[in-house]
């Protein structure tokens, strides 16, 4: 297994990540705020695009606990990396602040893109 790290910061935000390849898989945990959990699990499976056959989507599904949101996060950050890299991939999120803005939830939302493609980034040069 080869483990891996990213963050990215903007304001008073933080969001952390770690990884590991295991064998063909991706194993992703996203992590920030004031109180880091995991609050959602997805998996998600490259696959065929439905509407193009040459493109790769992904399938997923997601597990999230009693009171968590971060099962919107899970889906597209899990799809988005299993499609990228052809890859299994399993990604847990746990994410708090108290009291955000709505325009707070749209830098995090930001954040955690950036944190994707990043992510992509990384585990594509070290597939090279």
């Amino acid at each position: 297994m080869k483990p891996f790290s990213w963050s990215v910061k903007k304001d008073r935000f933080l969001l952390k990540a770690s990884g590991y390849l295991i064998g063909q898989d991706l194993l992703i945990a996203i992590w920030g705020g004031t109180h880091p959990h995991i609050g959602a699990v997805g998996l998600a499976v490259p696959r065929p695009s439905l509407r193009n056959k040459r493109k790769t989507s992904a399938s997923s599904s997601v597990l999230t606990l009693l009171g968590h949101k971060e099962d919107v996060t899970v889906k597209l950050v899990s799809e988005a990396l299993a499609s990228a890299l052809k890859k299994n991939v399993v990604v847990t999120a746990g994410i708090h602040w108290d009291n955000l803005k709505t325009e707070e939830i749209e830098v995090i939302v930001k954040m955690t893109e950036r944190l994707t493609e990043m992510i992509i980034e990384k585990i594509k040069k070290a597939a090279r």
